[in-house]
């Protein structure tokens, strides 16, 4: 399967290409800072959002319309796929999410089906609805979390800082790690590409999780199937985006991971970043989220060295280093993005 091509400016950037004006759109745009959206939240809890195509459409929208920005993210969960493997999610009342039957154990890995994709429709039929109302307005972003990150929520079966039992069983059985990571690429894969059938025209890859680990740990247990997955998406046509969250240690390990566009954080100068792979990808970034309470003349000041750190070469799409935070006033959102249209080099 390889999609028809779409003209924007945020394909041209993925693909290194010039664009008349630096790209724009934010991680987590569709979110508790908007009013629309707490206003469905006061009604839907999130699962119940994600598995209602109407309601994942229209909160995919809302930035769209009230940010201008240059691409629209469908709404969902990364720990969707862990459900159709046969794993008990549910969010706490605080709002994280909680795996009832956590994996620890062998007969737990062997117990994960891989032929369940086919229940994820409902992401499918969310992303058609959005590029339906789009047109050829923007395009869609479909996303998946990181073979790691999907391991680390599934072994630990909530947020973590230690990462404990994930370690101890890349440590202790490898053979059944592997096993694991196997099979999450083997759901993960297919749920990717059913997103791009679906409309899709491109697809980040979140290892929200990556920046708990060392470089060697990074390159032995984790990178081969995070690579294995990019080059499954990559196959469809579209640019994949990689991003690691707290991975500035081996960002260039990350890059050879795989992906089109790398995102990066706040945690390094994304010039940097970028000279460190040497150009080959473009970049993804990688203002500070709370950077965006900032009084405007402190934040234009940042973005306007931000943009001035990626120069004139093509490839750089404007980001925030991770997603939005839910206090974050929307009219400094809206602002940046006016001050990303107009900044000239």
């Amino acid at each position: 399967m390889r999609v028809a091509p779409m003209s924007s400016r945020f394909l041209d950037a993925c693909r290194r290409r010039p664009t008349d004006v630096r790209p724009v759109w934010f991680m987590r745009q569709a979110g508790r800072y908007l009013k629309q959206y707490r206003e469905i939240r006061a009604s839907y809890g999130i699962l119940e959002i994600c598995k209602k195509p109407d309601l994942a459409a229209a909160v995919t929208l809302q930035p769209v319309e009230i940010l201008d920005v240059d691409a629209a993210i469908i709404f969902a969960d990364l720990l969707l796929p862990a459900e159709v493997m046969g794993l008990k999610l549910r969010f706490a009342p605080a709002g994280g999410p909680v795996i009832d039957n956590p994996v620890r154990t062998s007969a737990d890995v062997d117990a994960l089906s891989i032929t369940n994709t086919d229940d994820l429709g409902y992401v499918g039929e969310a992303i058609g609805l959005v590029v339906k109302a789009l047109g050829n307005k923007v395009p869609v972003i479909g996303f998946v979390g990181a073979p790691f990150t999907m391991a680390s929520y599934m072994i630990e079966g909530c947020s973590t800082r230690y990462f404990l039992r994930t370690k101890q069983m890349m440590y202790h059985n490898e053979t059944l790690w592997r096993r694991l990571m196997g099979k999450l690429v083997d759901v993960l894969g297919p749920f990717a590409l059913m997103q791009v059938a679906s409309g899709a025209r491109a697809v980040q890859v979140f290892d929200s999780w990556a920046g708990a680990l060392s470089p060697d740990d990074y390159v032995r247990f984790v990178a081969p199937y995070s690579r294995a997955l990019i080059e499954r998406i990559r196959s469809s046509g579209v640019p994949v985006i990689h991003f690691g969250t707290g991975a500035a240690g081996f960002f260039r390990e990350l890059h050879a991971a795989g992906g089109d566009v790398m995102g990066v954080d706040w945690r390094v100068n994304i010039d940097q970043a970028w000279m460190d792979i040497s150009y080959r990808s473009a970049v993804q970034g990688n203002l500070d989220p709370a950077a965006l309470f900032a009084p405007l003349h402190e934040l234009k000041a940042k973005v306007t060295e931000l943009l001035k750190r990626t120069g004139t070469r093509p490839g750089h799409i404007f980001n925030t280093g991770h997603g939005i935070l839910p206090e974050t006033p929307v009219e400094n959102v809206k602002a940046v993005v006016q001050m990303v249209r107009e900044f000239r080099p």
